[in-house]
């Protein structure tokens, strides 16, 4: 089985993300009881993209809610309010104690949405991957033509950089945030739109939002960073404690 992303354009073997998973090293020990890791895969994606992510959580004690949803079909807003709020009414009990997220790429965008409209008591803390939190050019450019607004999907279209679009206007945020950026690109066309350093679809100043309280570069690419040992331990790291555990970029 495999799950293709149509923003990036890579196939993602499901047994590379399960071997991946076999071979992380990490014994199952006892979690905090009643706290919950809800997480959002990004544009173009499923939960398969979210697999190692989810079985390190698990070994590490926490409850993962990692379900799929229709990425580019809707918009923002009615994924953060008709699907993220449905997960959460129904996916996790009302009697957890804390509710963390890990988010890749536009998964993010959705969350910092939601967040922006509702109060969680139980909020824990936040860690997310790629993201475009002041948007893409790479959005940018694709949405000109036909083709590009059909492969960003309703959702992809407000990810861009211009004050109107999305990321522009949630403002900062107020709750723990971790965010881990990519440095490594795949696809040297999409680097030419990108200015700066960039994992091949977002820049890693775009990453970076005022409010966050630590932040981190990995060596790799848009994709394969849900993939790397050194992003399960900083994910880990900020759940637990709140920081990567290193000195902040």
């Amino acid at each position: 089985m495999n799950t293709k992303c149509f923003f990036c354009g890579h196939w993602i073997p499901a047994l590379c993300i399960l071997l991946a998973a076999l071979t992380a090293g990490a014994a199952p020990v006892e979690g905090p009881a009643g706290e919950w890791v809800v997480l959002l895969h990004g544009l173009g994606r499923t939960s398969w993209s979210m697999t190692r992510i989810q079985w390190t959580l698990q070994s590490a004690g926490y409850n993962v809610v990692n379900l799929s949803y229709s990425s580019r079909r809707y918009t923002v807003e009615r994924l953060s309010e008709k699907y993220l709020h449905k997960i959460l009414a129904t996916k996790v009990p009302v009697t957890a104690t804390k509710v963390h997220f890990v988010t890749h790429s536009m998964g993010g965008i959705v969350l910092r949405r939601y967040l922006a409209h509702h109060t969680m008591s139980n909020l824990g803390r936040v860690v997310m991957l790629a993201p475009p939190n002041h948007g893409s050019m790479l959005t940018d450019s694709l949405r000109r033509h036909a083709i590009g607004r059909w492969i960003l999907g309703r959702a992809g279209r407000e990810l861009g950089t211009a004050p109107k679009d999305l990321p522009q206007r949630l403002g900062p945020v107020d709750f723990p945030l971790g965010v881990i950026a990519g440095d490594v690109s795949l696809n040297p066309f999409f680097s030419r739109i990108l200015e700066g350093p960039n994992d091949g679809k977002v820049t890693v100043e775009s990453t970076r939002i005022s409010g966050m309280s630590d932040f981190a570069v990995v060596h790799s690419s848009h994709t394969w960073m849900l993939l790397r040992a050194e992003t399960m331990r900083y994910i880990l790291a900020f759940i637990r404690e709140g920081n990567f555990g290193q000195s902040k970029t």
